[in-house]
Order: C-alpha cells, then structure tokens, then sequence
C-alpha cells in the first residue's frame, strides 16, 4: 500500500511540478512587482531604487525607476503564471536575477550585518532569490517540451536515448 500511494504521489508532483512551481515563482513576481507602483509598500524599495541608479549610472530618471522594475516583474510574473513567451520571461528574469544580486557589491554594509555570513533583512531578501533562479532553471529545462519524470526505468531509458542521439 505504502509503494503505491508513494508511486501515485510521485508521479502526480511530476505531472503537476512544473506547473505548480511557474504558478507560485509567478504570483511572488506578480505581488513583489504591484507592490513597487506604491511607493513605501515594499521592503526593497529604497535599496532597489539606488541600485538602478548606480548601475544606470544615473540615466533612467528616479521616478521612472520604481514604475519600470514593477512593470517588469509584474510582466515576468505574468509571463510564469500564463506559461507564454517563457524564453523572454526567462530571460527578464535572468536579468532581474542578477540585477538583484548587485547591491551585494554596491551597498555591502546594507546586505550584510557581519560579512560573509550574518545578512540583514535586505541581504536574507536578496539570497532567497537562488532559489527563483534554480526555480528559473528547472523551468527552462522543459521550455522545449522537456517533463519531470517519476518512473526510474522510464527515466533510464530516456536518459540512454539521449546519449545515443548526443553521440550520432
């Protein structure tokens, strides 16, 4: 009994995995994003705000700055939830990854409470973003039609497959 509610599990989070992981990376994208049109609303604000500036080298104008990194969150979440144009949106969010990971370098007293280990509130904000980039990764994997599977010898078999067509 226990094999076969396991199997069943395991093969309904990889049916349903891929799916549920651009959902939830989405709607983060989207709430993240909306809350950037109101000024004060989210934590990020200010830190994401000077370091758009800095690495502008100040030419997009400052109110322009948090409107225009709303937007393209909010598109990016979008993009995840609908499941269209994920090459783009990957790609926005492969940007907006490393963008997020700038202020590390830029303002390190702002990340990093005692360097390297203790992060403030802004620096624990930035390091969760390696799992929306892991989350990222796995979804690029199946943009060609590629899927999770749960059954190891279907796995195996598909795995030798592929070597054999790398091979030819």
């Amino acid at each position: 009994m226990y094999h076969r509610v396991d199997r069943r599990l395991t093969e309904w989070m990889a049916r349903r995995g891929i799916a549920l992981l651009r959902w939830s990376v989405g709607l983060v994208f989207v709430w993240f994003g909306a809350l950037k049109y109101f000024p004060g609303l989210s934590p990020a604000d200010e830190l994401a705000r000077r370091t758009i500036q800095q690495i502008t080298f100040g030419l997009l104008p400052e109110p322009l700055i948090l409107p225009v990194l709303a937007t393209w969150e909010c598109l990016i979440g979008l993009g995840l939830v609908s499941g269209r144009f994920l090459r783009a949106t990957l790609f926005l969010l492969g940007l907006q990854m490393l963008g997020t990971f700038t202020p590390a370098l830029l303002f390190p007293r702002e990340v990093f409470a005692r360097f390297p280990f203790v992060l403030t509130l802004e620096g624990q904000y930035i390091v969760k973003n390696l799992v929306i980039i892991s989350a990222g990764i796995v979804i690029g994997a199946t943009v060609r039609g590629g899927q999770v599977i749960a059954d190891p010898e279907a796995a195996r078999i598909a795995s030798e497959a592929e070597e054999e067509a790398n091979e030819n």
